[in-house]
């Protein structure tokens, strides 16, 4: 039986990481990544509008319905009773040859539902054309 004394090469500590598997790993999550990512973005392909807003001079004809933040309907800066009220005088000028354009209001702190219900009473009154009147927004 030998024995032998001193230090032989297995014994010798290794001082260098092997990086071998860490990219392994690495390569199979970038490509794993790859693939995943457009699967999980669901989204429609469509083209949305480019903002143009352009001023447009108010005829005098336009009908103004002002919507105020209260829920306040306003004909033409006059007080509407209700939703009967302003259906009826909608559809009275339904009938004009050439209709007029309704243009809407809506107060920035309103809620929708007021707005709504004016744009609802518009389409069962048979207005053709309805536009909404906002601020331009500020130049930069």
């Amino acid at each position: 039986m030998a024995m032998t004394v001193g230090a032989t090469e297995e014994d010798e500590v290794l001082s260098a990481i092997n990086t071998t598997p860490l990219v392994d790993v690495m390569l199979v999550l970038l490509i794993i990544f790859l693939i995943t990512i457009p699967v999980v973005t669901h989204t429609v392909p469509v083209e949305l509008p480019k903002e143009r807003n352009q001023p447009r001079v108010t005829k005098p004809e336009n009908i103004n319905i002002s919507v105020a933040r209260d829920g306040g309907v306003y004909w033409n800066e006059k007080r509407v009773a209700g939703n009967d009220e302003l259906l009826k005088q909608l559809k009275g000028i339904a009938s004009v040859e050439p209709q007029p354009e309704v243009q809407i209001r809506g107060d920035g702190g309103a809620p929708y539902e007021f707005v709504g219900k004016v744009v609802l009473a518009c389409q069962r009154a048979g207005i053709l054309k309805l536009g909404f009147i906002t601020d331009p927004p500020p130049l930069h």
